[in-house]
């Protein structure tokens, strides 16, 4: 009697559906044709993609690139249900990374990784990407879907994100400051992209749900508050460069908080004075540090605490950079002034953090 021979193993069998990964693409064709601009045709499905520097209009151009993710924000994303806007951070960390260094943003690819690829869910990440690179003014030219079950559990999934842009030569920042210049804080749209295993912390202990009304904005739920996507500070920053040609330095305010990245743009020595009565603190900070009981350092070094960028310039200049941003959107407001750092301390502060409600 011949052996019965059982069926051969298919990757789907293995977890891996590869006619979703073709539905998704059909799917996001659309969203990423919107982002199309001089230099790209915003087409995907090559090995590849291209991107022309000389439609771009650069004459002598240096490259600069950056990377970076979501972090655990995606987590509330998860948990919520909600995914339309998590694709606008994932843009903005690193868009707003290059621009402190005086580069146009020019194109973006992005890393989707999952347990089980639901092509509607992810075409919904995917909007959110556009969206972002919409607000930059890049184009979305490539990217990656990774199915990989058994690394990652049910729902659960990661994402990252890679901007390439150009400055003249010639042209990139942080020029060097001097003993003087003002510091202009533009303000931020939220928590952005840092601290969120503090939060997720926080919000576990404070016992709400996330579908609960936020106790800082009662007319959204607690996870749809927490999701605000990060602010892209793109068009406002390169209008100001443009404009005035006075900015000495851009500082992004992210994981570190004013600490650890205003220091990243000064020269040996140097210290900045921050007035922390002069900063706007948002009500989802101050429900933060309550529910939390966390201190006004650790506030600090953990989250922008209501800015999430800097501009340095001279005293004498101050008023047409802030005039600049202004134009391009920005709320921006005096925070403080560049001196000799205070021994160790590169950033010191007066004043109080507005933290009580």
């Amino acid at each position: 009697m011949s052996e019965s021979r059982r069926p051969g193993l298919t990757y789907a069998d293995a977890g891996v559906d590869i006619d979703a990964g073709n539905r998704l693409v059909d799917l996001i064709k659309p969203l990423v044709r919107a982002t199309r601009r001089p230099g790209a045709d915003a087409e995907i499905g090559g090995f590849g993609a291209v991107f022309d520097l000389k439609p771009a209009g650069f004459t002598d151009p240096v490259l600069v690139a950056a990377t970076d993710g979501v972090g655990t924000k995606v987590k509330i994303a998860v948990d919520t249900g909600h995914h339309d806007t998590i694709g606008i951070d994932l843009v903005a960390m690193s868009v707003n990374d290059l621009v402190v260094q005086g580069a146009e943003p020019l194109f973006f690819l992005d890393y989707f990784a999952c347990g089980r690829l639901d092509p509607e869910r992810a075409a919904r990440i995917v909007s959110g990407i556009a969206e972002g690179c919409r607000q930059a003014g890049c184009a979305l030219i490539g990217g990656e879907t990774a199915e990989m079950p058994g690394v990652y559990q049910g729902d659960d999934y990661d994402l990252a994100g890679f901007a390439v842009g150009a400055a003249e030569r010639g042209g990139l920042l942080p020029r060097p400051v001097a003993a003087g210049d003002v510091v202009l804080g533009l303000a931020s749209s939220g928590v952005h992209s840092n601290g969120y295993s503090l939060v997720r912390r926080i919000v576990a202990r404070s016992g709400l749900a996330w579908e609960a009304p936020a106790p800082f904005d009662p007319a959204r739920s607690l996870g749809e508050a927490l999701l605000t996507p990060t602010r892209i500070y793109v068009a406002g920053c390169l209008t100001a460069l443009r404009e005035t040609r006075a900015v000495k330095a851009f500082a992004h305010i992210t994981g570190g908080g004013f600490p650890d990245n205003i220091p990243r743009v000064l020269g040996k020595g140097q210290g900045v004075r921050i007035d922390l009565d002069a900063i706007p603190v948002p009500p989802v900070f101050r429900w933060l540090a309550a529910a939390g009981e966390v201190a006004p350092a650790e506030m600090l070094r953990t989250f922008n605490c209501g800015i999430g960028m800097i501009a340095v310039t001279a005293p004498e200049d101050a008023d047409a950079v802030a005039a600049a941003l202004t134009r391009a959107g920005e709320r921006v407001t005096r925070i403080g002034t560049v001196g000799a750092a205070t021994g160790d301390e590169r950033v010191t502060y007066t004043g109080r953090l507005a933290l009580e409600a």
